[in-house]
């Protein structure tokens, strides 16, 4: 089953979440301060993250590639 990943960006708020899957009942982890993980309330799998305060976390490369400050692993599994 492949997972769609969607990303919003709310300007007003300066926050930024990354999603994948279909939306479902989750809690939110705050794993440092303004950054927080949304996990699925029946099985703990990881949704989405959310970073607030984005604009002034992001560091721009020459190239115009924007890194984020959080390290993420994503896992596939072979069907």
């Amino acid at each position: 089953m492949k997972d769609n990943m969607r990303v919003h960006y709310d300007e007003e708020g300066d926050f930024l979440e990354i999603s994948r899957g279909k939306p479902t009942s989750c809690y939110a982890d705050e794993i440092k301060p303004g950054i927080f993980l949304r996990k699925d309330e029946a099985t703990d799998e990881v949704k989405s993250i959310g970073i607030l305060g984005f604009k002034k976390r992001i560091q721009k490369g020459k190239d115009g590639e924007v890194s984020i400050p959080v390290k993420i692993t994503l896992h596939t599994e072979k069907i």
